[in-house]
């Protein structure tokens, strides 16, 4: 993974170290996930709190499978986003985009510099497409991705049942990577956030 690690600046003045997840991680990723709040964690595909979910994580890693970026601040992890792809098959072109950011790193950008790192990449692995799916409820993921260009594409209804049983409506959100991109793009402009070299 060259280029990385990397500091990008977001709002507030936050330095955030920009890095793959690596299997030294275990615990401090461990202790990311708990400190999730729990309206938020009930969003995620899998228990994050338990310790043998987060140690397959870590025992799984395969970049060229998924892709799991670290957003670190004072040497603790703030944001974990991740893309997944498929190498074979007719959705090689597609990639798909997960992403969860500590609560008092909200509101700082730490997703925007996080999606836009995965960009990057989904273009360089050749990637033409990224979607994001997101439960009904996620309202702040649902504006941070259509924020970022995302359009709703489709809602599965009572598609997903979260963590605590209930049933949930599942949206899901696409954008091309060259249209992401210019989006990024401006975005810095706006200086929303920069990547200091």
């Amino acid at each position: 993974m060259d280029g990385y690690p990397k500091t990008v600046r977001v709002r507030g003045g936050l330095d955030l170290i920009v890095r793959p997840l690596e299997k030294k991680d275990f615990e401090e990723l461990h202790r990311f996930f708990g400190t999730l709040p729990d309206g938020e964690r009930l969003f995620l595909r899998e228990d994050v709190t338990q310790r043998e979910v987060v140690q397959r994580f870590i025992d799984e890693l395969d970049y060229a499978r998924t892709l799991p970026l670290l957003g670190l601040t004072g040497g603790r992890i703030v944001g974990n986003a991740t893309l997944h792809r498929t190498r074979r098959g007719w959705m090689r072109h597609v990639g798909e985009v997960r992403v969860v950011v500590s609560r008092e790193a909200q509101r700082h950008g730490v997703a925007t510099a996080l999606v836009r790192e995965l960009c990057g990449q989904a273009i360089t692995l050749g990637l033409d497409k990224l979607v994001a799916m997101v439960a009904q409820d996620q309202v702040g993921a649902l504006l941070c991705f259509e924020r970022l260009g995302f359009g709703r594409e489709a809602t599965l209804k009572s598609h997903v049942t979260d963590l605590a049983g209930q049933k949930r409506d599942l949206i899901v959100l696409a954008n091309h990577t060259a249209e992401l991109w210019h989006r990024m793009e401006d975005l810095i402009l706006d200086r929303e956030f920069q990547v200091e070299q």
